[in-house]
Order: C-alpha cells, then sequence, then structure tokens
C-alpha cells in the first residue's frame, strides 16, 4: 500500500523566475506544460524582469515543469528559478 500513497502524494510549490520575459509568451508556455503535466497552476506576478507562478501536483511532475520552464519559449531568457514550498493544512 505505499506504492499507492507515493503516487497520490501532492507537491505545492511558488516558482519566482527571473531574467527578461514576454510576460504573455511565458504565460502561456507555463500554462500549456503545466496542462500536459496535469498540473494546477496560477500565475502570481507577471513582469518583464520576474515571474511567479504557483503550481500543484504530483512531485516528479512538478519537478518537470520546472525544467520545462527553466528552458523557456524562446523569445523569454530566464536567468534563474527560486522555488518555494507552500506549506499547507
Amino acid at each position: 500500500m505505499p506504492y499507492f500513497d507515493e503516487q497520490q502524494r501532492q507537491d505545492a510549490v511558488t516558482f519566482l523566475f527571473t531574467g527578461r520575459f514576454d510576460q504573455r509568451s511565458f504565460a502561456e508556455f507555463a500554462r500549456h506544460r503545466a496542462a500536459r503535466l496535469s498540473l494546477d497552476t496560477i500565475a502570481v506576478d507577471l513582469s518583464p524582469d520576474r515571474i511567479s507562478i504557483a503550481v500543484s501536483g504530483r512531485p516528479e511532475l512538478v519537478d518537470a515543469f520546472e525544467m520545462a520552464c527553466s528552458l523557456g519559449p524562446i523569445d523569454c531568457l530566464v536567468e534563474g528559478v527560486i522555488r518555494e514550498r507552500v506549506h499547507t493544512a
């Protein structure tokens, strides 16, 4: 039964991406990747040099989302990523 419990585990994380962004392009890219990975996502803050996105889902898929977004769309340059786990009750 532990395998089932591990499969059901969810992570809630906020990512702060820094760099140079076309906010619309990056937000659409992130939404598309989150949907493909079956993650829930909310764009928290969008600016030309910082984008904050909250996601939740299976830990390995949250990791995949971070990797995909760190590569970003072609018209954006991600220079850094800060990951913060959201504490849930």
